[in-house]
């Protein structure tokens, strides 16, 4: 055979084994596209209905999640039937009202059976009767404090326009908010309504306690329509740039930048939720909500003692711990009288007294045959009680040293405690003695040392033995503590001109990466001061005291107060180390749902990559993406016309 030919023939046989070889499909790209909508009997927008069962079709499997929490019927009532079963939904009404228009919401429950994706936004509507209502209210839900976009809210409107309708009578159309907040409510009729949102956590469509989150608009809304025109953009695949403008007629409807502020109360129904013996030591009562003062205490059996020992409390006084007086220490069952104001569902207030059993419960333990060594160390602890330092070792310069006794002191000798800075190689007495106070009365355990630190210096403090004597007539051993307060080059600061505000009551909050709050300052002059602050990144939002208080205020519908209004600086400052920084914020230039920074928002919306699909399952005449285009900030304190009619 000549080798040409042998050649040819090897390269045929490496050809042909190389086809036989068998490997694994990929499949194709993953699916991110959610279902299609392509048919409904009746139709979409069907008048005359008189069946009360419907069927959905889509474009492939699709399940329906979480029915019963996400989709929203109106006008609000009883709640259909809703099932899915390959590519169909059901929807099954045991009855319907004549002459109605019906509005199936349901947000983002329709998801396709293999990848999930979730149709946002996809709605059916139909009429009983010869007309469709077709009027639309939309806008946004915030948290009114961190501007949260709030999903999964119930939104609807009420024509009756008296304040009991929400407390008393279920909403009459009602949506979800999906996970921008954003929210439709459909098929409305030509009137004046007013507008809501609730957390309903009893799905009754009303707000029927005080625990539920809510928001009110304080003006009610006229529903209209108009003629207008959308462009379309259409861009070459290959170079992205502009193939064509394509203009076609749609059908605006208004209002479309309704802005909720969603808030909780704190209202809540006041009784006494839990007591126990801590130990020998100490009892704990245990508040369902805020209180306005401490309950009054009787020792029952101990005549003329009107108070167990010392009180410890949470801010709110809420949650009470009392310092048992060594006399009631040793009784092993302690019995109390608890008088304070207790309140029912409706927020009723009445006097109340209940009698409370306290038992200690001792450990039996079985002596040991071996005799346990006692070392002088625990005889001192068993005699003595100590002081903690909870600043650290690197002290702030502008804030106080903090110290902690393990229990509540009977007796202190703040003359006792010394302080000394550290020059050349000696720590020598300061200059005046530092100042010893008790920040709160409520907090009896904690004690703050104050003196005008010196940038970079090294102090010790010293406490004395027996300089105090606890509740128990344990003294406290002695304390030495070395500190180094931080150097000038350690810190920064920010400083904040606002404008806008018109001179309105206000304080700025500088905020962490998670949201939270690290300080506080006034607006004064229209600038807010941030000295002493550490090295790093910040956000920072404003918000409008009304009272004056210096505290941020929830609302109260039953008193028909709003929660104060908050606005974010739109952007993130890093500080570095002995920088100070200015910035300048310009209240209202960022519309107030785009103003809160990505970074710090807790609900990030999903992607957004089938916007475009899901206005396919939407009306013609709607642009989904204009759903929420605010001409004005709706909190401007300068803004007169937010107090009239949409």
């Amino acid at each position: 055979m000549l080798p040409g030919l042998v050649g040819a023939f090897g390269a045929a046989l490496l050809c042909m084994a190389s086809c036989a070889r068998m490997g694994t499909p990929s499949g194709g790209p993953r699916d991110e596209e959610p279902p299609r909508f392509v048919s409904a009997n009746p139709p979409q927008g069907a008048l005359d209905v008189t069946q009360t069962s419907m069927t959905l079709t889509f474009d492939e499997l699709v399940n329906v999640k979480d029915a019963f929490q996400k989709v929203a019927v109106s006008p609000a009532g009883t709640m259909p039937r809703v099932t899915s079963a390959g590519r169909r939904v059901h929807i099954e009404f045991d009855s319907l009202a004549p002459a109605t228009t019906y509005t199936v919401d349901f947000a983002d429950a329709i998801e396709d059976n293999n990848e999930g994706n979730k149709l946002q936004g996809f709605t059916y509507t139909f009429s009983t009767g010869p007309t469709l209502d077709s009027l639309r209210v939309a806008g946004r839900v915030l948290s009114a404090r961190a501007l949260e976009p709030q999903q999964g809210m119930l939104v609807g409107v009420h024509a009756d326009l008296s304040d009991s309708a929400f407390t008393s009578r279920p909403l009459l159309r009602v949506a979800r908010t999906d996970d921008r907040g954003r929210f439709t409510i459909r098929g409305l009729a030509p009137g004046t309504y007013r507008v809501f949102a609730l957390g309903d956590n009893d799905n009754d469509y009303r707000y029927s306690s005080p625990e539920e989150d809510m928001a009110f608009l304080d003006v009610t809304v006229s529903p209209t329509s108009r003629a207008a025109v959308a462009f379309d953009t259409v861009y070459n695949t290959l170079t992205g740039a502009v193939d064509t403008v394509v203009e076609r007629a749609r059908t605006q409807f208004m209002p479309n930048d309704v802005v909720l502020r969603s808030f909780n109360s704190g209202l809540r129904q006041q009784y006494l939720s839990k007591h126990e013996r801590l130990d020998s030591t100490r009892v704990f009562l245990k508040f369902n909500a805020r209180a306005e003062s401490l309950p009054d205490i009787e020792v029952l059996g101990r005549p003329g003692m009107r108070s167990p020992g010392v009180p410890e409390a949470s801010e709110g006084l809420d949650s009470l711990v009392w310092w048992l007086r060594p006399e009631l220490m040793r009784e092993d069952t302690l019995r109390l009288r608890v008088a304070y104001t207790r309140s029912d569902q409706n927020l009723v207030r009445t006097a109340a007294a209940d009698t409370l059993e306290f038992i200690t419960r001792r450990v039996k333990t079985k002596p040991s045959k071996q005799k346990r060594r006692v070392s002088a160390a625990d005889s001192i602890a068993a005699i003595t009680t100590r002081f903690e330092v909870k600043s650290g070792t690197q002290q702030e310069v502008n804030l106080p040293l903090l110290l902690e006794s393990a229990t509540p002191l009977e007796r202190f000798d703040t003359a006792a405690v010394h302080l000394s800075v550290l020059v050349d190689t000696l720590y020598r007495p300061v200059a005046g003695a530092p100042r010893v106070t008790v920040p709160d009365t409520l907090q009896p355990r904690r004690f703050a040392v104050e003196y005008p630190w010196e940038y970079g210096a090294k102090y010790r403090l010293e406490i004395d033995s027996l300089a105090a004597t606890d509740i128990h007539g344990l003294p406290t051993l002695p304390l030495s503590h070395d500190l180094t307060v931080k150097q000038t080059g350690d810190y920064c600061s920010l400083l904040f001109h606002l404008t806008g505000l018109g001179g309105v009551p206000a304080f700025v909050e500088l905020l962490d990466g998670s949201d939270a709050v690290k300080r506080t300052a006034p607006v004064e002059g229209g600038d807010a001061f941030f000295p002493f602050l550490a090295p790093g990144r910040y956000y920072a939002r404003v918000v409008v005291d009304a009272n004056g208080n210096g505290e941020y205020d929830t609302g109260n519908y039953l008193t028909g107060q709003q929660p104060e209004v908050v606005y974010y600086y739109p952007k993130a400052v890093s500080i570095k180390k002995n920088w100070d920084k200015e910035e300048q914020w310009a209240v209202f230039d960022t519309p107030v749902d785009m103003m809160k920074p990505m970074a710090v928002t807790k609900n990030k919306p999903a992607s957004s990559r089938n916007r475009s699909r899901n206005a396919e399952n939407a009306d013609e005449d709607e642009d989904e993406d204009e759903i929420f285009d605010p001409t004005r900030n709706p909190f401007d304190p300068n803004d007169k016309s937010k107090s009239k009619k949409y």
